[in-house]
């Protein structure tokens, strides 16, 4: 298996074609119930109203984003829609990145501007702005870069990736204040959130709209198909482990997973790190926590090495296999 170490001693581990879909292949309904939209959210309405708009627009039960954007923030904006919209949070804690125009107050040399960014990378403070949805008290982000593109002036054209929580808003304040002379957020643009990116697939409201109606009265589900993932693809950016067949169903009964239901799993897991819980046939069925390193989880021979943490798969997907062995 591509970037995945197998682990499995079995000879019994290839899939069974009476259960379960390869995510691609789901009937345009399910496909649609379990898909992921990566939105090109437009300057103006809030995260809210485009969720609201996109249910209108496709007709589903619910819908739910991965990381709100202010009004005027424009860029990736990952939607779930119906059972993809638990799935779809699994990117609120995921690296992001953005393209950011700052304003400074005055003018600065650039050589100074380079040597305050330089100083604002790594661990920093950050205190939310006063119109945040969390408690307004100091906290430690991580900046894993941040390069300026342009200096123009009293403007500054930059791209930063940063930890989930990241405020740039606050992130321009803060360097105003370093430089000493002030600065504000001018624009802002998301470009990467997790496993969704600007230059992967990303696709308007109109393109939405548009592959709506070829479906809905053309018949024709190619744009659709398009426009809209799969929900595992909100689960890419998380580290992978593959199960067997017989311990899918346990799994969505919330049980945890032992090293006997394993076939494969990423050499870079950690422990304490989310996972993403697979089935042969590349379907997400949970999150889980692990409880070892790689190279511990290798060693063992039995026991629970990861803990489920929460279920995507409904339950009834598989057969109930779990009191048979997984070796």
């Amino acid at each position: 298996m591509e970037n995945l170490v197998v682990i499995s001693k079995s000879s019994k581990i290839s899939t069974n074609p009476d259960y379960g879909c390869i995510p691609e292949d789901r009937p345009i309904e399910e496909y649609l119930s379990k898909g992921v939209i990566n939105l090109d959210k437009p300057s103006g309405p809030t995260s809210h109203e485009i969720d609201s708009w996109v249910k209108r627009i496709l007709n589903v039960e619910k819908t739910g984003h991965g990381g709100t954007l202010d009004p005027k923030v424009t860029g990736v904006l990952p939607i779930g829609i119906d059972d993809a919209t638990r799935v779809i949070q699994l990117t609120l804690s995921a690296p992001k990145e953005y393209v950011c125009l700052m304003n400074l107050h005055s003018p600065v040399s650039e050589e100074k501007i380079k040597a305050i960014f330089n100083e604002f990378q790594g661990k920093i403070y950050q205190t939310p702005p006063l119109k945040s949805a969390v408690k307004r008290e100091l906290r430690v982000r991580t900046i894993y870069y941040s390069t300026i593109y342009e200096i123009s002036g009293r403007d500054v054209l930059f791209k930063i990736g940063c930890e989930a929580g990241t405020y740039v808003r606050t992130y321009c304040k803060d360097i105003g204040e370093a430089l000493g002379v002030g600065a504000h957020m001018a624009e802002l643009r998301r470009t990467y959130v997790g496993s969704f990116s600007e230059k992967e697939n990303l696709h308007t409201l109109q393109d939405l709209t548009d592959a709506y109606y070829y479906w809905n009265n053309d018949g024709d589900e190619s744009y659709l198909r398009e426009v809209v993932m799969p929900m595992e693809k909100a689960a890419q950016h998380l580290s992978k482990v593959v199960i067997k067949d017989s311990a899918v169903e346990a799994i969505c009964h919330g049980a945890d997973l032992s090293i006997g239901g394993i076939v494969a799993l990423s050499e870079d897991i950690k422990h304490g790190q989310v996972v993403a819980i697979y089935t042969l046939k590349d379907e997400l069925v949970a999150s889980a926590i692990a409880m070892l390193n790689f190279n511990e989880i290798i060693l063992k021979s039995s026991g629970i090495v990861f803990n489920t943490n929460k279920v995507f798969m409904k339950t009834g997907s598989y057969p109930i296999l779990w009191k048979q062995s997984n070796d």
